[in-house]
């Protein structure tokens, strides 16, 4: 079975073929800017294909597994909208642009299915939505298995998803256990442009004294807080090359919620086996890796210099003798995803 995989982003196209053996025999990446139609040469040059498997963020409390695509799965993805705002949309542009194609939706919000109800829940009035249903499912459960292959006995891993979008997830022998974004993604960690956890009192002191409109408060919570409320940028590499005041503050901020919730993953898990940095941000910021763990030495976790900032692909940077191994594993959302299909 010839498979195709498309993997909306925010901004971006990401389009591989894969066949039976999950070998690549093809690949695009487009931009995609928000507003814009689904691309109308997006599979100019690829080859025939017998599925299709489509990334979706929000699969909500119906959708714990992937899932053919007719037309009721259409209708609920679209009601989950208003919950993932930047990505459903776009993924169910793709879904109607190549709706003439077999094609299955994975969730990255299925493998959190699994979260015991002391995770999942927010202390909410009952008549309230309470599911914390978390995010980058597809990341996390990919990485997990891989580093089982590196680290064989590893059972309880921190997976750190770093790119414009950022969460962690306390995996134990396969299952995720917690994780940190909630409701939607804007919860948890700080991200390109959002903030992550946030005081809602502070937010509700916006709204009702200094008049903050709810659609101004929403903008700004998606496209202008995180790094880029706190030094002008998203962008990793750039904030790395600067020597700025803002920065300096906004790596700092950046890098103490990092720590703060690795080890709050690891306590949900017991203890720590493996630590694995993957995203962009996680594959390709030696210097991120190296200040998060720097903090986490009561952990147990302790880098190899030299190993961290020559990792490429799937390494291993941890120190030797650490009691926790930790690597960086290149993300792999097209293999997990490929994988569902398969077994669907």
């Amino acid at each position: 079975m010839r498979l195709l995989v498309v993997n909306t982003g925010s901004s971006s196209l990401k389009l591989r073929v894969l066949d039976d053996a999950d070998d690549t025999v093809a690949e695009r990446g487009l931009e995609w800017p928000r507003g814009s139609p689904f691309p109308a040469d997006a599979l100019d040059g690829l080859p025939e294909v017998d599925v299709v498997a489509h990334r979706v963020v929000h699969g909500g409390e119906e959708f714990r597994a992937a899932v053919w695509i007719d037309e009721r799965v259409r209708a609920q993805l679209e009601e989950l909208t208003d919950l993932a705002p930047l990505h459903q949309p776009r993924a169910l542009a793709a879904i109607d642009a190549l709706a003439d194609m077999r094609a299955a939706a994975c969730f990255d919000t299925a493998f959190h299915a699994t979260l015991d109800p002391g995770a999942a829940t927010y202390a909410l009035p009952a008549e309230w939505p309470r599911r914390r249903f978390g995010f980058h499912g597809l990341s996390h459960a990919y990485a997990a298995r891989r580093v089982a292959e590196l680290a064989p006995g590893a059972d309880r891993i921190v997976c750190c998803h770093l790119g414009a979008g950022a969460s962690l997830c306390a995996i134990a022998g396969g299952r995720s256990v917690d994780t940190t974004m909630g409701f939607t993604p804007l919860d948890g960690i700080v991200m390109a442009t959002r903030p992550g956890s946030v005081d809602p009192g502070l937010l509700l002191w916006l709204l009702e004294h200094r008049g903050v409109p709810a659609a101004e408060l929403s903008d700004a919570l998606e496209h202008r807080s995180g790094l880029t409320g706190l030094a002008g940028t998203g962008d990793m590499r750039e904030l790395l090359a600067r020597d700025d005041d803002a920065a300096a503050l906004a790596l700092a901020v950046y890098v103490h919620r990092l720590r703060a919730a690795i080890a709050a993953m690891a306590a949900a898990l017991g203890g720590i086996d493996a630590l694995a940095f993957t995203g962009g941000v996680g594959e390709h910021a030696p210097d991120v890796r190296a200040a998060a763990a720097g903090g986490l030495a009561f952990l147990g976790v302790a880098l190899d210099d030299g190993h961290n900032r020559a990792a490429t692909g799937d390494a291993e940077i941890g120190s030797a003798g650490a009691a926790v191994r930790s690597f960086v594993v290149t993300a792999r959302e097209d293999l997990e995803m490929a994988r569902q299909v398969r077994a669907l």
